[in-house]
């Protein structure tokens, strides 16, 4: 496995920019964690998803349009529960109670996926490896979309800005039913090896896998026949995977976003971790009070790749800080005003790496 390792002896801005947050909450007397605005966010996505599953499934007779209506709602909020409570709880800051956090964290395991390999290939080689190509298993979409520069071009990706929406509308499927298991199978990610797994977590895997099968495809099988679910079923999918790829994808694949790649056995990059993490991401629509609700501050990337044991409810509260002593420190501060141009930006990047080198 090769190591990737950055070269921190000069630390002062992450430094300087950890006591300048600290003493925010400091002042403010407000724990990291999330608070109510969080809770009552949770008490409002998840029961919404539930009453949305129920109807589909005790309500067969109502009227097509109202049941397609329904599957997209479903999958719009699934990605939300995932942005918002799956996302806080598996990096451990929704709650101060890591059982809280464990519990919710399996919020993810209801959506198709696993917490545990997400917690791997996310909180540990997303985070500390971001936009590296050879470490970062977001960007480690070759040969099917090339992603950053150092990655191998191939004629197709002269139109991969016009497929990409294709690939990602099947991205949630495609998660939920291949990549969980290769890296599962395999026992690793991309080339490093996945962590040890318990028997507890070899268990909760199997058993949410079954249990998903069991309650989106079984159940509604039973109720609607194979034809009208497969439609459902699509509906539903195509929302959840537009909606989770596209807000990952204006995190780091746009234009100001910066890449490194893993070169032999030992690869040192240039910058402190800090400094890369600023440098590889970028944020969106950040005055935009539906988009930070919904996608549960995940337009403020920036923020949440520097202290991603934060909650996302505080990131609009502390990106004056980080901006501000981003320029103190000569180092960019990545942010498009809104989702509009934030998405031209991606397409913009996804065309241009589709260009023959």
């Amino acid at each position: 496995m090769a190591k990737v390792s950055f070269n921190n002896k000069n630390n002062s801005f992450f430094n300087s920019l950890k006591v300048n947050v600290d003493n925010y909450f400091k002042e403010n007397n407000i724990p990291k964690t999330g608070n109510a605005s969080l809770y009552i966010k949770t008490l409002v996505l998840i029961p919404s998803a539930v009453l949305i599953y129920l109807a589909l499934v005790l309500f067969p007779t109502l009227p097509v349009f109202v049941l397609i209506t329904l599957c997209i709602l479903l999958g719009a909020i699934l990605a939300s529960i995932g942005f918002n409570v799956m996302h806080d709880a598996c990096h451990g800051c929704y709650s101060s109670k890591k059982w809280v956090n464990d519990l919710l964290g399996l919020s993810l395991n209801g959506l198709g996926g696993n917490a545990f390999i997400w917690k791997f290939k996310h909180n540990i080689l997303h985070h500390t490896y971001t936009n590296v190509d050879g470490m970062d298993d977001d960007i480690a979409k070759s040969p099917l979309m090339r992603q950053c520069r150092t990655q191998k071009w191939v004629p197709a990706h002269r139109f991969q800005h016009i497929y990409v929406l294709g690939v990602y509308a099947i991205s949630s499927f495609a998660w939920v039913f291949m990549m969980d298991f290769n890296k599962y199978l395999k026992q690793r990610v991309i080339n490093t090896p996945l962590q040890k797994m318990s028997v507890a977590d070899h268990i909760v895997f199997w058993v949410s896998k079954l249990l998903y099968a069991i309650f989106y495809i079984a159940i509604p099988v039973s109720v609607y026949g194979w034809g009208a679910w497969a439609i459902g079923f699509a509906t539903m999918h195509v929302f959840l995977g537009l909606t989770l790829a596209l807000v990952f994808q204006l995190a780091h694949v746009v234009e100001h976003a910066e890449f490194e790649m893993v070169s032999g056995e030992h690869t040192q990059i240039e910058n402190a971790w800090a400094e890369h993490q600023v440098r590889s991401t970028a944020n969106f629509a950040p005055r935009n009070r539906f988009i930070n609700w919904y996608v549960g501050g995940l337009n403020y990337q920036v923020e949440h790749h520097l202290f991603p044991r934060i909650s996302h409810v505080h990131y609009q509260a502390i990106s004056p800080i980080v901006e501000k002593t981003c320029k103190e420190y000569g180092l960019p501060y990545n942010s498009y005003p809104t989702m509009t141009e934030s998405l031209m930006s991606h397409f913009r990047m996804m065309k241009a790496l589709g260009e023959k080198p």
